[in-house]
């Protein structure tokens, strides 16, 4: 079980703060002084995620069983970081020579485990002073399984400093029946000339990262963006203006066809347009829930860039977790606002839909994947003071702060501010081509959003799923962008050819039209999972697809608020031009 801090910590918001930093002391060393050997996990090569305690398998721990500090955070707990002291005595700048630092004779349980790991190609991860390194278990040759019994490591010192540490696995063993392994390690310490800043860059790709095809990807999304918005403009500038030269020319005639209303169009809907959206707690919810995503992501991205947080362990997750306990507020606000505004009553209830849906869309693919975790013994399931933390979180941040942002968006911006009165009665919708029916739209929109992004996909994909550091927030940043400004122009188009066609079902079209990205998203998921991918066994399948329908709904969810918030802006603005009588 990872051994969480020893603090007791009540106040969630003081743990999240202080989560932000990965290691508890400033990596200077005096010399003689200890260095800490940690084994992390263990697992396949084929799947990143799916990992085990180092010592599952029969290794054994060096002799040193005091060490001089520990620190491991929430963040690292929740993926699975499972940090166990080696019981390597290290010192700085000393150098060790070949020392066995224990032995092992194979049982058939032991040689069975040894041989699956094999295998499977097991890969272990270590940290030394919070810089990871990676080992293979063993190899296998003609048939024969061996198992690599010497860790060799060349540790590279600037000052007081560790700058770079080099794992080599060497003595070749052949694991069998009743056969008797020593284990050992060596330790040399060199002069570097690399600077402690600079003591990440080996761990980087920028041939992978920065291929031309990423940057080719990103110019096309470029010229998409600069396409959409220049049709948006059309239909704005002209269009639109058309339109409104129309309904000028009806106004001033007197004769008996505009009597009797020989009209079309999206002015005949103005009746209708500002008529509350069906299911309007749970429109309300996704709308909050979407801007408090949107927000989150903007600002970790843009920490991301200012704090480089690749470089310290669980500082990525530490930094979402409190951006988005500190932006709950603005779900409140959001939704608050938006369901006051379209005449709801049982705000309480919105509230709640408001704070509960994404914790329980998280918690219920979290705690679907534990089950699985759990019988495979792997790291990835969560503990008992995990879910404890977690669950304070809810209570003392989230609850509280979305409350506070209901308060403030009921009473500042929570009054009704329609252009256009609303029909008693609604007007029927009329007929139209099939490719005008809201079902058509919606499958349709997301397709271009899609292919502003899923070039991204894949680096991102590769980042999390494969052994890649993703550190090229620059361009996340900017694809969230265009992202953004794609999406919106978009859902703009769909919302006036659906008005015009005189449909006023435009606030869950210009949702789902949006969200649908999502799908294909999860398509591509799919795709990626079968032809990128060496993953296999149950728990890696449901792990991966499980995760990944987390994260296409919440992707989702923001795209779909991203479009209806541009919608509206786009339909108040048009209906507050024209002259309604």
């Amino acid at each position: 079980m990872p051994r969480m801090s020893r603090k007791l910590v009540w106040l969630p918001l003081l743990l999240l703060a202080q989560d932000i930093h990965c290691d508890e002391h400033d990596h200077a060393y005096q010399d003689g002084e200890e260095v800490v050997f940690w084994m992390n996990t263990i697992g396949p090569y084929a799947n990143r995620q799916e990992t085990y305690g180092y010592f599952s398998l029969p290794f054994c721990r060096g002799p040193k069983e005091m060490i001089g500090h520990y620190h491991e955070t929430l963040s690292e707990a929740l993926q699975g970081v499972e940090l166990e002291y080696s019981g390597l005595a290290v010192q700085f700048k000393e150098d060790v020579p070949k020392t066995a630092y224990c032995e092992i004779t194979l049982t058939s349980e032991s040689l069975r485990a040894f041989i699956y790991a094999v295998k499977n190609h097991y890969w272990y991860q270590m940290y030394i002073d919070d810089l990871p390194v990676w080992g293979v278990v063993g190899e296998q040759d003609n048939g024969e399984f061996y198992v690599w019994s010497h860790k060799k490591f060349d540790m590279g010192y600037s000052g007081n400093r560790i700058v770079d540490v080099n794992l080599t696995s060497e003595n070749k063993v052949k694991i069998e029946a009743g056969a008797r392994i020593s284990f050992t390690y060596e330790v040399q310490w060199k002069l570097s000339s690399m600077k402690f800043e600079d003591r990440f860059e080996k761990y980087l790709d920028p041939t992978f990262f920065q291929h031309r095809i990423h940057w080719f990807s990103i110019f096309n999304s470029f010229m998409m963006v600069l396409f959409l918005v220049g049709l948006v403009s059309m239909i704005l500038l002209r269009t639109l203006h058309k339109d409104y030269a129309r309904y000028a020319r009806d106004e001033e005639s007197e004769d008996l066809d505009h009597d009797l209303g020989d009209e079309y169009g999206w002015k005949q809907v103005h009746g209708e347009v500002f008529r509350p959206a069906q299911h309007a707690t749970f429109f309300s919810a996704l709308i909050g829930c979407g801007l408090h995503i949107t927000t989150v992501v903007f600002c970790v991205i843009i920490f991301a860039i200012l704090g480089e947080l690749y470089t310290e362990r669980g500082s990525l997750l530490s930094t979402a977790l409190l951006v988005y306990a500190l932006a709950s507020p603005v779900s409140g606000y959001a939704g608050g606002s938006l369901y006051s505004r379209m005449g709801g009553k049982k705000w309480m209830r919105q509230y709640l839909v408001t704070v509960m849906l994404l914790p329980v869309l998280i918690g219920t693919a979290v705690f679907f994947v534990n089950f699985f975790a759990i019988y495979y013994h792997a790291t990835r399931m969560l503990h008992f003071k995990s879910i404890l933390y977690m669950v304070a979180i809810g209570l003392f941040i989230l609850f509280p702060m979305t409350l506070l942002g209901t308060l403030i968006g009921r009473n500042v911006s929570g009054r009704p501010n329609a252009p256009c009165r609303v029909n008693a009665v609604p007007r029927p919708i009329p007929e139209k081509k099939w490719f005008m029916e809201p079902e058509v739209i919606i499958a349709l929109g997301g397709i271009l959003p899609f292919g502003s992004i899923f070039i991204e996909m894949y680096f991102i994909f590769t980042s999390f799923w494969a052994y890649k550091v993703y550190y090229v927030f620059g361009f996340m940043l900017l694809v969230f962008l265009i992202l953004a400004v794609v999406t919106i122009c978009v859902t703009i188009v769909a919302t006036y050819f659906l008005l015009n066609a005189e449909d006023y079902r435009w606030q869950w079209t210009s949702f789902l039209c949006s969200a649908s990205t999502s799908v294909y998203v999860y398509l591509y998921a799919l795709y990626y999972f079968f032809f990128k991918t060496k993953m296999y066994g149950l728990f890696q399948t449901m792990f991966y697809f499980s995760y990944m329908a987390v994260f296409s709904t919440c992707l989702g969810i923001m795209c779909g608020t991203l479009g209806y918030i541009g919608a509206s802006v786009f339909v108040r603005k048009i209906y507050s031009t024209v002259k309604i009588d």
